[in-house]
């Protein structure tokens, strides 16, 4: 066996939640290595947000992740917040700016963000090994990690291996394999934040929308989203989908309101006293695209002059349109999803370290955990905070 080579801390993954855990330990004059598979760091970074990575959300609480243990996340999202990363952000002087719903955004490229943690980890000394493939890691007095670059110890070692999420971005179930071995249970893993999915005679009916989009308020019957709706070839897509998708399951139906700032009944009744010989369709394209008001009217019946409706057809019809429900068949799978649902149970971990109760030194942080945030730069700021919080215990 070749020659051991030590350091304080180990960390499995160069992404967000990797390099944050790695410059917070090496501040704390910890020696660290980053293994990584793929050929570069962080590519999940570079290529969020169009390009521009929405690196955290001024919005940020407990509320907007999901965990079969949803209390685990309020330590560390109260002990690094989204102000915290923005500090870092403005101290390397990265301009940003902020869209909507508190989602702030690089005004430039995501490689700063990026650039900008790669600079932390090596001013303080952290080594990063890419191309690099774990082939055992095993513990005694302390861990021993044998790669396809040599074989290394190390007192306390971090997974940051992230999901399922984008398989073609590297992404592997390494991380619960990891878990596995030292006896920790895995919530099952589950495609979040992707579009939805019809089944084929759903999709026929819709097969002239694909490319249509509109604001609408999207919901399962527990929890609503106001954002946009996107028709696809396949399905639903759009901000407001891919929020309600990761409370989903495959076969669940969703009901969606296209007319989320306007009373529709309201609208019909002024249109049928001022406009009797108006058509119903038209009416509703003053709302939403002329496509889908069409659409809406040939499916729900409603190809008539809004002077031929009464008080009881208004009330049948604006409660059909405004709770219109779908019936999905699946998801586009984690080809499509931006992050993985389920993962390392974290009742399994300490809510303050994130080390494992019954493995001293076994550390899981990031997208690899049972912890999963709302699309908007939720998700980077749980890799920040658990990486700050891993990386202030190793």
């Amino acid at each position: 066996m070749p020659d051991s080579s030590y350091f304080d801390v180990i960390i499995l993954g160069a992404g967000a939640a990797g390099l944050m855990c790695g410059l917070t330990a090496a501040s704390r004059s910890k020696s660290v290595l980053i293994i990584d598979l793929s050929d570069k760091p962080g590519k999940k970074i570079l290529i969020s947000g169009g390009g521009r990575c929405n690196f955290t959300n001024l919005n940020v609480t407990p509320e907007n992740y999901l965990s079969s243990n949803p209390n685990f996340c309020n330590s560390a999202l109260s002990r690094y917040t989204q102000y915290d990363f923005i500090d870092l952000v403005e101290r390397h002087k990265i301009a940003y700016h902020e869209k909507t719903l508190g989602q702030l955004f690089c005004d430039g490229k995501s490689s700063q963000i990026l650039n900008m943690l790669l600079e932390e980890c090596t001013g303080r000394g952290v080594k990063i090994f890419l191309n690099t493939t774990v082939l055992e890691i095993s513990k005694s007095d302390v861990f021993k990690v044998e790669t396809t670059q040599g074989y290394f110890t190390c007192s306390s070692f971090v997974v940051a291996s992230g999901g399922l999420s984008i398989p073609k971005m590297g992404a592997t179930g390494f991380g619960y394999e990891i878990a596995k071995k030292f006896g920790l249970n895995i919530i099952e893993p589950f495609p979040g934040l992707v579009p939805l999915t019809f089944e084929k005679k759903v999709l026929n009916t819709f097969s002239d929308l694909p490319g249509v989009a509109s604001d609408a308020i999207v919901s399962n019957g527990k929890i609503s989203f106001k954002e946009a709706v996107l028709f696809t070839h396949k399905g639903l897509s759009g901000p407001a989908i891919l929020q309600i998708s990761s409370y989903m399951k495959p076969g669940d139906s969703v009901h969606i309101n296209f007319f989320p700032d306007k009373n529709l009944k309201d609208l019909l009744m002024e249109k049928r006293k001022n406009e009797p010989k108006s058509d119903i369709p038209t009416i509703l394209s003053e709302a939403v695209p002329k496509r889908l008001a069409l659409k809406m009217a040939s499916f729900h019946g409603l190809n008539k002059k809004c002077g031929e409706i009464n008080n009881h057809l208004i009330e049948t019809y604006s409660e059909k349109l405004t709770k219109w429900q779908f019936q999905t068949e699946s998801n586009e799978g984690f080809d499509k999803a931006e992050v993985t649902c389920g993962g390392v149970d974290t009742n399994e971990l300490s809510s303050k370290t994130f080390e494992c109760r019954s493995v001293k030194g076994l550390y899981f942080i990031g997208e690899v955990l049972d912890v999963t945030g709302w699309l908007g730069g939720y998700n980077f700021q749980w890799a920040w905070s658990s990486g700050y919080a891993a990386g202030n215990a190793v």
